[in-house]
């Protein structure tokens, strides 16, 4: 037998992702050298060296292994991989969330699907102003596909959700009116993560044509 063909989940290229690490990896340093700075006006040189080098393995580990996190589709397996890998099975999830994360008014709106102790963040689109990049439309439909033979209630809700954002990108809708989008603006400003209440995207579901 085949095995299931993969699927790529990720927003971004892997191209960008080494353009951010660089970015990150200055961010770290610059970070590192202030915190630094500050630790050697209140201690001494010796602190102040440590303090900085601490912050910036730190810190440029955490970039690393979030730089190389990939996320793919796999038979009807979410699977994420950057240090260890995990996968959650979409048919069987126990939990489906609507999660919504708001970086210096960058938004991005997933999937919050877990199993088995198990918890995966599966992006779906990610707004900066009137525009952004969101999941190419054979994905949409196949995870809409997926979460309507769902064993958990709530995954003919998001599929629905998900039709809903495929018929308003055939209708040439701008992306602030497309329904993901519509969504994430829904979340109150001022929180860096937020799940959305279930009973509100229900409504959102059934307002939407």
């Amino acid at each position: 037998m085949t095995a299931p063909e993969r699927v790529s989940l990720n927003l971004t290229e892997v191209t960008n992702a080494r353009r951010r690490g660089c970015v990150a990896l200055g961010v770290a340093a610059l970070f590192g050298a202030a915190l630094g700075g500050l630790v050697g006006l209140l201690a001494n040189q010796t602190a102040a060296l440590i303090t900085a080098a601490v912050v910036i393995v730190l810190m440029t580990a955490l970039f690393w292994v979030s730089g190389r996190r990939r996320l793919w589709l796999e038979g009807d397996e979410v699977v994420s991989k950057a240090v260890a890998r995990k996968k959650v099975d979409l048919r069987h999830a126990e939990r489906i969330e609507l999660l919504v994360t708001d970086i210096r008014g960058t938004r991005t709106i997933g999937l919050l699907v877990g199993a088995k102790n198990k918890t995966i963040n599966l992006s779906l689109a990610v707004y900066a102003g009137t525009g952004g990049r969101e999941l190419g439309i054979l994905i949409l439909r196949r995870l809409a596909d997926i979460l309507a033979g769902s064993d958990n209630t709530s995954g003919l809700i998001f599929s629905q959700l998900l039709v809903a954002q495929l018929r308003a990108e055939a209708k040439g809708e701008a992306a602030a009116d497309r329904p993901l989008y519509r969504l994430a603006s829904l979340a109150p400003t001022g929180r860096l993560a937020q799940r959305l209440k279930p009973e509100a995207i229900t409504r959102f579901v059934a307002s939407l044509d």
